[in-house]
């Protein structure tokens, strides 16, 4: 009997449940909830075979986020961050509780929780993977960055691409390094990407200077990438029931994620764009998430009086829990003006949904080069050498208008639904993506 742990939850938990592999997804009780409350697109079947470990960490601090911070990176979410840290001592008392009924005890765990997962080598058939939640392109440019660029690049890279300058707060940096050393406890790694979406850097990273010889498996998307709508369902979102009474790639979703907070001057320049432009568009609007989702009350975010009475019919404000992917796979969505985060990245593009990149931290930057130059499926909205300038209403209304009416947008968006097409054959039975997971799973049951 083969068992799977999982310590940080996207999807991945799900695709390998579905080969009735048991898996036990491990972290604290308040993150825990907030993953059983968000995850979407799944038959509830797929999630209720999960088992959560609720595992105790020290009580943190969870301060609001702060729209005005120099580094727009979350760094309220530090403590939540440190915290998890202490994860380790509960992970490494279940391993050792699993280990003598499993033939083998597979972990798999985000690539900053490294130091939690170190007491796998001391467990007999037990042995972790890393799961790497941004792009092959952008983990690729950071490790040949930090390695002291080893070789010269092929010509898919491009000459002039984001630096981390401005990426991360140096605490967080401190983080990722000091994540760095229990890498080499791993058996291999897994990447949320495929080769149709990022085959040159998937082979880049596979190269002996980049792997250090481990394994490497690439069976993105994690998400569905067929969406069935009930329709009839009493608890369909409302925004839903909105697009279902839009013209066919007539209207632009907009939102920036759970780690993004704009300033009030930026919203309300992007409120007027919206307006402005005459577009239909969907707009999440929603604070950062704090470390702990459930304290506290969140920012209310004031928009220009009378707003969502003026844009009433042209578009919908949403201020809760968005259904991303329901939103992204209705045939009426023509765009998705987006941070860049790679979850969003990957949905948009297995929907086959073209992107108005603004990017804010992180891998955000790479992922817009990604999207917007080698992929072409997309354009900028802001550039990162002007982080730190405000986009005003004219620069929104004017990116709207290209991605949403224009001829080079209908181009951009016809690149994406191929692409779209592509990944979905790629997950497909006998895609190259399924025979990826198929590998994979092949691998550890042997």
């Amino acid at each position: 009997m083969h068992k799977a742990i999982s310590t940080s939850f996207s999807s991945s938990p799900c695709l390998v449940s579905s080969y009735n592999i048991p898996v036990h997804y491990v972290s604290s009780a308040t993150h825990n909830r907030q993953a059983k409350l968000r995850v979407h697109g799944w038959n509830p079947l797929a999630v209720a075979n999960v088992h959560f470990h609720e595992s105790p960490t020290p009580s943190f601090l969870s301060p609001p986020p702060n729209p005005n911070s120099s580094i727009p990176f979350p760094s309220h979410l530090q403590p939540a961050f440190d915290a998890s840290l202490h994860l380790r001592e509960p992970v490494a008392t279940l391993l050792r509780t699993l280990s003598p009924t499993a033939g083998r005890v597979i972990v798999i765990h985000d690539s900053l929780m490294s130091s939690v997962v170190q007491d796998v080598v001391s467990i007999p058939n037990a042995e972790s993977y890393t799961l790497h939640s941004v792009s092959a392109f952008a983990i690729f440019l950071y490790l040949w960055e930090t390695m002291g660029r080893p070789f010269e690049i092929e010509a898919q890279i491009p000459k002039h691409f984001p630096l981390i300058e401005g990426c991360f707060t140096s605490e967080f940096t401190k983080f990722i390094n000091s994540q760095h050393d229990y890498r080499k406890f791993d058996s291999g790694r897994l990447y949320n990407t495929c080769q149709v979406m990022e085959g040159p850097y998937l082979d880049l990273l596979a190269r002996e200077e980049m792997s250090r010889k481990e394994k490497q498996w690439a069976f993105g998307p994690f998400n569905p990438v067929t969406i069935s709508d009930n329709k009839k369902s009493n608890h369909r979102h409302k925004c839903l029931k909105w697009l279902d009474k839009q013209g066919e790639n007539s209207v632009i979703y907009v939102s920036f994620g759970t780690t993004t907070s704009l300033t009030n001057e930026q919203i309300k320049e992007l409120a007027v764009g919206l307006e402005q432009s005459r577009q239909k568009f969907i707009w999440v609007l929603r604070d950062a998430d704090k470390g702990d989702v459930f304290a506290g009350e969140e920012r209310r975010i004031e928009l220009p009086k009378g707003y969502e009475e003026r844009v009433k019919g042209k578009g919908i404000v949403v201020r809760d829990w968005a259904p991303q992917l329901e939103i992204l796979g209705h045939p009426s969505t023509g765009g998705f003006m987006s941070h860049c985060g790679w979850n969003s990245c990957v949905e948009s593009l297995s929907m086959g949904v073209p992107i108005a990149a603004w990017p804010m931290h992180s891998d955000q930057p790479n992922n817009t080069v990604l999207i917007t130059k080698l992929l072409k499926v997309g354009l900028v909205v802001k550039d990162w050498a002007r982080r730190n300038e405000l986009v005003t209403s004219l620069m929104v209304e004017k990116d709207v208008k290209k991605l949403m009416a224009s001829k080079e947008g209908d181009e951009i968006r016809r690149r994406a639904a191929e692409l779209g097409g592509a990944i979905r054959r790629s997950v497909a039975e006998g895609g190259q993506s399924r025979m990826e997971l198929d590998s994979f799973i092949t691998h550890i049951t042997r």
